[in-house]
């Protein structure tokens, strides 16, 4: 064999290999190229992601978005994501980022690239009837709640308070089903609670007696593998502390800061 072919021969796996390799991610820089960041966010969450009277999406979240989209030089668009679809849609390359109150769970954790620090934490709670007249958690035993379908606490209040849990897609279905008097309550997020009590229609009839549990913090996640992209908004979520932007946020849109905004506000500051 010459031995131009025999050299031809011993390299041909060798690009063979090279070409069946698939490219290294690096969703940051196609988020660059594309000059358009696509990040996952709640339409039915106020004040943490929800549509205005013109139908865009407002609040908390898209607040933070922008502000990842400003300091990488792009535009943001919104993709509308409910707790059963949001990591899906990220693993399926639909959207850049989510960041849709997603709480810190070790198996959400084996699904996404979380980004750290949290950028939040709440609790959890029950919008109530004002005819309700529970105090305690304790008393929900035996009475159905209407819940979120994907919200990881619903088997946690079923088998530490005995309540039943009726799961449906989003917030605004369960919210119809407690008006309909299908349920006694609406177990989900604390901060959503105070939400809708900012409504008038829902302060006349409903109230949030008590006190918050489950305390847990909320990440922000991208598709495993892409480290740079993680280790930008970790940057950036370090900066909204230290900026103090989550406690103006949260006064903006009309809740009471949390204490974990608060604390992370103040070591920021201290740091």
């Amino acid at each position: 064999m010459p031995r131009t072919a025999a050299l031809l021969a011993a390299l041909t796996p060798l690009f063979l290999l090279g070409a069946a390799a698939p490219a290294a991610a690096d969703v940051l820089q196609d988020i660059k190229a594309r000059g358009v960041l696509i990040a996952g966010i709640k339409a039915d969450y106020k004040p943490f992601g929800f549509r205005d009277p013109s139908g865009q999406i407002v609040g908390i979240e898209p607040d933070l978005a922008a502000d990842i989209a400003k300091r990488l030089g792009v535009k943001l668009e919104i993709v509308a994501v409910v707790s059963s679809n949001r990591i899906e849609f990220v693993n399926q390359g639909k959207i850049d980022l989510v960041i849709a109150t997603m709480s810190d769970k070790p198996e959400r954790r084996q699904s996404v690239l979380a980004v750290d620090p949290q950028y939040y934490s709440d609790s959890v709670n029950v919008l109530l009837n004002k005819k309700a007249s529970f105090t305690s958690w304790e008393e929900l035993r035996g009475k159905t709640l209407c819940g979120t379908s994907g919200a990881f606490y619903n088997k946690e209040v079923e088998a530490k308070y005995g309540a039943t849990v009726k799961a449906f897609d989003g917030s605004e279905k369960p919210l119809f089903a407690l008006k309909q008097g299908e349920c006694v309550g609406y177990l989900y997020d604390q901060t959503f609670v105070q939400g809708k009590l900012l409504d008038e229609e829902w302060k006349a009839s409903y109230h949030m007696p008590l006190p918050g549990i489950l305390e847990t913090p909320w990440i922000m996640g991208v598709k495993k593998g892409e480290e740079a992209f993680a280790k930008f908004l970790s940057e950036t979520t370090q900066d909204w502390f230290k900026q103090g932007l989550i406690v103006a946020e949260e006064k903006k849109w009309g809740i009471a800061p949390t204490d974990y905004a608060k604390r992370m506000a103040e070591k920021a500051k201290g740091s």
